[in-house]
């Protein structure tokens, strides 16, 4: 199952796209689908996959902007995947980007990395002047 994903974004659901060979899930813009669990299924079994084929590091680069309650809940299991992984001494972190004029998401990045114990930096985007 090593092909990767590549979904275009839309108004309510973020670009998505993964990079077996380096180890890399990528997401971009806003989260608020009909059905989230018809676009995170997806993501969830990639990263499922992912760990139980590999032993190489794993980053999920973030670049999320805006997440709705379902979103926020798919994005723990996929945290939670990470953190069983880190705790079976498996390389992965997470690099999330922000906008630094969106307070928000960097606050609800903080809540999300308080439960994790592997790499999970928030880092805020070079804004233009």
């Amino acid at each position: 199952m090593s092909h990767d994903l590549n979904l275009p974004g839309s108004v309510s659901t973020p670009a998505i796209q993964s990079d077996w060979q380096a180890g890399r899930l990528s997401m971009q813009g806003d989260s608020y689908p009909e059905n989230s669990f018809d676009l995170f299924d997806q993501v969830i079994d990639w990263v499922e996959a992912f760990l139980a084929r590999e032993s190489r590091p794993l980053t999920l680069a973030l670049e999320l902007v805006y997440l709705n309650t379902s979103s926020v809940k798919a994005m723990m299991d996929i945290f939670d995947l990470l953190e069983d992984a880190h705790e079976d001494r498996r390389a992965v972190e997470v690099v999330w980007h922000y906008d630094p004029r969106n307070e928000r998401i960097a606050e609800l990045a903080e809540e999300f990395k308080e439960d994790c114990s592997y790499p999970f930096a928030i880092t805020p985007l070079e804004v233009p002047a």
